[in-house]
């Protein structure tokens, strides 16, 4: 079985930041799918899970409104590893060219005074949110972005090294 190209990444190099995990041809354009990662997988504590949906919540509404970007969302969403979220956008931008409209979003989860959404008819599991727990991992992941842009490693995924045989099976170290 083919490897999928999330796990060909090299978690234990990954940083914080923002990354092109896939582009992708669908009905005749394309779609790119990124990686926005807020912790060091393996590493560092996972997003709260209270905060993490919280999270999803905030950002997809911001993403969904912004006047620039609302028409090229496609999906907004956690990892299942909570180490950070998936975005998926119509057309084929670098990691780079969605800095600002990464940094906007989490820069408007600090001044949010509700989390949207959250009631029992719009969200499958309402009371399980901390808005204020969001604003900090929000403000923990602007700040670093924000100190950190002119740094390549932010954008550029570190890629696993694996050894193929002759008829192209991956080696795994045991």
């Amino acid at each position: 079985m083919e490897m999928i190209q999330s796990f060909s990444v090299d978690h234990t190099k990954i940083v914080p930041g923002i990354f092109t995990s896939r582009v992708d041809k669908v009905d005749g354009g394309v779609v790119t799918t990124y990686d926005i990662r807020l912790k060091k997988p393996n590493r560092e504590p996972v997003i709260d899970v209270a905060a993490m949906h919280s999270l999803e919540h905030l950002i997809a509404t911001f993403l969904r409104n912004d006047p620039q970007w609302k028409d090229e969302v496609i999906y907004w969403g956690p990892m299942g590893c909570l180490t950070g979220f998936y975005l998926i956008l119509k057309g084929s931008r670098s990691s780079r060219e969605i800095y600002d409209l990464i940094l906007n979003a989490f820069r408007a989860v600090e001044k949010a005074d509700e989390v949207p959404g959250a009631a029992p008819v719009n969200c499958g599991h309402y009371l399980m949110h901390d808005l204020e727990m969001a604003k900090w991992y929000a403000s923990e992941f602007a700040e670093y972005l924000s100190a950190n842009a002119d740094d390549p490693k932010i954008f550029e995924y570190p890629r696993a090294e694996r050894l193929v045989t002759d008829d192209g099976k991956h080696f795994y170290d045991s």
